[in-house]
């Protein structure tokens, strides 16, 4: 039975402080799985510029090298990427965004003298499902649909020619489509191999558009978030042991109700002991009441006054009892 109750009142304990713990909002570019509840912070995955590591040169070869490189194959050109943060290189020609977001860009590609942005930073990992997912957008503009549709070759019927003319005012009247901005996706897997590095891998593009890359890190694996405990350690102790008096007395109560059939304060586990303990304090408070109470100042009031007769007969009496001890003394020295 007290077993019991210890583990029920353990468990609410911890449920609690789980709550408490999951109401706190996470550090940015960390996430807590939905499914698992590992707790996944990216921060280390990040490269920063030798200035902005907390007031502390970054390593000499990370500086080197700037940011994370995927080479794109037979897509012509080879992206560089960041995870949670904007490229550690400085960009001077992006196309198709204003100039104050450049700092901005957290993966890119170069043709030519051209810089293209394909995503804005972004420090809200998500997840799809199992997969760990993080997404940039808002990059330079993407080519249109049509221009890529006129590349193409297309055979016309004889239809299709006759009624050119209501085809041409059709489109007129359909509105102009939305601007399109280059977007990544970045699906981030976990590699157990304790002295691996982590990679950034060039997966497919869609409509030079849409950028999708495959990412391995050890960080990608998850672990146990170190703030879920709400409390600090005097905190814990203080509670395991409040729990552990309230199990105390609520099992020896039940004990002494139903096996010993005591009733009254005689339930309390141990009342021998605590009706001691009781006493002692009692006394001791009335022992000190008491000790205190000659120091209070007299009760002021009315004295008796004492008049001259009574006065006079006492000298009378102290004379008589003074030539008593004198006659007393004379005999007992002779």
């Amino acid at each position: 039975m007290i077993a019991l109750l210890y583990s029920l009142l353990l468990l609410v304990a911890s449920s609690t402080f789980a709550t408490a713990a999951s109401d706190k909002p996470l550090k940015p570019c960390t996430v807590i799985s939905p499914t698992s509840e590992r707790f996944f912070d990216l921060n280390p995955m990040r490269r920063l510029p030798p200035s902005k590591e907390d007031g502390k040169k970054s390593n000499k070869k990370e500086a080197e090298e700037g940011s994370w490189h995927a080479r794109g194959y037979d897509y012509n050109a080879n992206f560089t990427i960041n995870f949670c943060g904007p490229v550690v290189e400085e960009l001077d020609a992006v196309q198709d965004l204003d100039k104050g977001m450049w700092k901005n860009v957290s993966a890119f590609y170069e043709k030519g003298n051209k810089q293209w942005a394909i995503g804005l930073e972004s420090s809200e990992p998500i997840f799809r499902g199992r997969k760990l997912i993080l997404n940039y957008t808002g990059g330079s503009l993407c080519p249109s649909l049509k221009s890529k549709r006129s590349l193409e070759p297309a055979s016309l019927d004889t239809r299709e020619i006759i009624d050119g003319d209501d085809d041409d005012d059709d489109k007129k009247k359909k509105p102009k489509e939305a601007e399109r901005r280059k977007t990544t996706v970045i699906s981030l897997l976990c590699d157990n191999d304790p002295l691996a590095k982590t990679s950034v891998s060039f997966v497919a593009a869609v409509d030079d558009c849409a950028y999708f890359f495959e990412g391995r890190s050890p960080f990608a694996c998850g672990g146990v978030h170190q703030e879920t405990q709400a409390l600090g350690p005097g905190g814990v102790f203080g509670v395991i042991a409040m729990i552990a008096v309230l199990v105390y007395f609520a099992g020896g109560c039940v004990y002494q109700r139903t096996v010993m059939h005591q009733r009254g304060w005689r339930q309390l586990p141990n009342y021998a002991m605590w009706a001691g303990i009781w006493r002692f304090f009692s006394d001791m408070f009335i022992i000190l009441t008491s000790s205190c109470a000659r120091f209070m100042p007299a009760r002021r009031g009315y004295s008796r006054v004492s008049l001259g007769q009574d006065s006079s007969r006492r000298g009378r009496r102290n004379e008589d009892e003074d030539r008593l001890i004198d006659n007393l003394d004379e005999e007992w020295d002779d």
